[in-house]
């Protein structure tokens, strides 16, 4: 008897990975409350200067030596990439939430900066793994997990400097640590729905960073880090010494804390339109509107008073702070083989260029006053328009 040939079996179609919903918005939360309480610094500033006697170059460094645990993004990247770090996440809103909170009672600068490095280092644990593990648990929907994710994130920017400023009038700057609960909360809340969920490293060993992603990220990362350097001048001015630079033009901290929140607010609108704008449009074209029109604002900020500030500052948060995404769109187009290693990388460059411009913004303050700084930040914006043509059109 001959073996009847039968013919083979067609292949069996895969189904798409879901979209787990739950999970997703529990990440998005987490962040969300993590990112409020690391939004307590700037609005707080006004007091902390007061209490200590702080110049503001002083006062500038402070976001410096939050953002300085950054530099070890690239190391969490890569770890990120091979093992499962979820353990990270879930601790980071307890631990960021209890140092900020414990600013109020610090009996010296020194210890504020020792509070600042531990929320700083917390922050990284977060911010590195936490976009990988939400694309882990979005199956092939990965940009609508990430506009959850930056959602959530934009949005805590808008809701911590109210809470941080109601905190302080309520109780005083030195009686509001008893929000730290709010972090625990958030932390116990992450464990219980994250401890089972599969997020498996996406290979075990990623393609090398030090060779074909720098082949693949070379060309992007100067004209990248050109932009942020022109461009991060004017946003951490702004993020860090709005309520300031209103304080000292006899605004009440009330003020300050609510135009700094409609400025975050409005970066959270602008943030998501901004990537979807950006697969229409292009990623050049949504970057060269935002440095074009955001420098004219700021400008119009500094002409501006009472409340006619909240529009332009509704149309500033829109434009300063929507061209993140789409930076860090560019950044993923080229490093799908190790994602997580490139987020890092593209996270210790921007935040530690924020860094140095808080500082850099503080000392022209302290020489020329925070109008010329805030001017300057402006002029130094529109380098950046030329550079953008240095970025691929795809």
């Amino acid at each position: 008897m001959t073996a009847q040939n039968t013919p083979s079996s067609p292949p069996s179609v895969q189904p798409e990975p879901a979209f787990q919903a739950g999970r997703v918005l529990i990440l998005a939360s987490g962040h969300f409350i993590h990112d409020v309480f690391s939004s307590f610094l700037v609005p707080l500033l006004p007091l902390i200067i007061d209490k200590f006697g702080l110049s503001l170059t002083l006062a500038g460094l402070l976001p410096a030596l939050y953002r300085f645990p950054s530099v070890f993004n690239p190391f969490i990247g890569v770890l990120a990439d091979r093992m499962d770090l979820r353990i990270l996440v879930i601790l980071a809103p307890t631990l960021t939430a209890t140092a900020m909170s414990l600013i109020g009672v610090a009996p010296s600068y020194a210890v504020i900066a020792i509070l600042l490095l531990v929320a700083g280092a917390s922050s990284a644990a977060l911010h590195v793994p936490g976009p990988v593990m939400v694309a882990r648990v979005s199956g092939v929907r990965v940009g609508k997990g990430m506009s959850f994710w930056m959602t959530g994130g934009e949005l805590a920017r808008t809701v911590g400097p109210l809470l941080a400023v109601s905190a302080a009038s309520l109780w005083e700057l030195e009686g509001m640590y008893p929000v730290m609960v709010v972090g625990m909360a958030a932390s116990a809340l992450l464990y219980w729905r994250l401890k089972d969920a599969p997020f498996v490293p996406r290979a075990v060993r990623p393609r090398g960073f030090s060779g074909q992603m720098w082949r693949a990220l070379g060309r992007m990362l100067v004209p990248i880090t050109g932009i942020l350097l022109c461009k991060n001048f004017m946003s951490a001015a702004l993020t860090t010494f709005l309520p300031t630079f209103l304080s000292s033009e006899g605004k009440s901290l009330w003020f300050g804390g609510a135009a700094l929140a409609v400025l975050e607010f409005s970066g959270a609108v602008g943030a998501l339109a901004a990537g979807t704008l950006s697969d229409r449009l292009g990623r050049r074209t949504v970057l060269f509107i935002a440095l074009v029109v955001s420098p004219l604002l700021v400008l119009g900020l500094l002409a501006a008073d009472g409340w006619i500030l909240f529009p332009i500052l509704v149309a500033l948060g829109f434009t300063i702070l929507s061209p993140t995404p789409v930076v860090m769109a560019i950044i993923q187009d080229r490093a799908s083989d190790n994602p997580a290693t490139a987020n890092g990388l593209y996270m210790a460059i921007s935040f530690l260029i924020s860094s140095g411009m808080g500082v850099l913004t503080g000392r022209l303050a302290d020489v020329l006053g925070l109008r010329a700084a805030f001017t300057w930040s402006a002029a130094v914006a529109f380098l950046g328009i030329p550079i953008i043509f240095l970025l691929p059109r795809k």
